[in-house]
């Protein structure tokens, strides 16, 4: 077979019921074979041909994850992933032919959760659909599903944070890296164990890290020079702890 932010919509899984797949894919043939294999192993499924047709839906029916083409008429998919991440954290499985490692890198450290490489068959996707839903769903076990470090509170469970009573608008990258430092107070966290349990990747960049925990420093209202909750320390790591 050849195959930051609103909030992201709520997960079918979560209901109890079969995650919705989005299909984005310009080949009709391509885009009914899959849709068959889909439908065939219990999701609801919807397509579409072009990259503006899937950030339409994405921002306004919502889905449970994407399976996009990087092949895409009217924009290219690499560009397409960077959009579907400025308005929505939902999952995103990467199709391509392009077999070439650093653009593959490139696309996991722009937002993309997995790849397949054409051709693939229907049940090798819908294995990695499988495992890309399970990661999201435990991206962060901890202990008890309320980490409490100082003023600040992360909910597990809700998949919500506070500081000093106040709710904080993250991305799920950024909640996800939050509650792993979070269920872990003072400890030193290097780069490569973030890399590995919160992006679920053993490679990739650095700097990708350092962009999203200058976020969250953001907007937990604090810089790298005057921290009060997230501390870097020089060539090791970082940890969060209360001030």
């Amino acid at each position: 077979m050849h195959p930051r932010p609103t909030p992201a919509p709520a997960h079918a899984a979560a209901h109890g019921n079969a995650p919705t797949v989005l299909v984005v894919e310009d080949d009709p043939t391509v885009r009914t074979v899959l849709i068959r294999h889909l439908t065939s192993v219990g999701h609801p499924v919807r397509s579409v041909g072009t990259a503006l047709g899937a950030l339409r839906e994405v921002s306004q029916a919502g889905c449970d994850i994407v399976v996009l083409d990087l092949g895409l008429p009217d924009l290219d998919g690499s560009d397409a992933l960077k959009m579907i991440r400025s308005i929505t954290d939902v999952p995103v499985i990467i199709s391509t032919a392009r077999d070439d490692e650093n653009e593959i890198v490139r696309l996991l450290n722009d937002g993309a959760d997995d790849y397949l490489v054409k051709p693939f068959s229907g049940h090798h996707l819908s294995a990695r659909i499988a495992a890309v839903l399970r990661r999201f769903a435990a991206a962060a076990p901890p202990t008890s599903h309320l980490l409490q470090v100082g003023a600040l509170t992360v909910d597990t469970r809700r998949r919500e944070t506070t500081l000093d009573g106040q709710p904080l608008d993250l991305t799920r990258r950024e909640f996800d890296l939050l509650a792993y430092l979070a269920a872990r107070p003072g400890t030193v966290i290097t780069r490569k164990q973030i890399l590995a349990e919160v992006w679920q990747h053993s490679y990739g960049s650095a700097q990708t890290i350092d962009v999203h925990l200058s976020w969250l420093r953001r907007k937990l209202g604090e810089t790298p020079t005057a921290p009060r909750y997230l501390h870097t320390v020089r060539g090791v790591g970082f940890r969060l702890e209360a001030p």
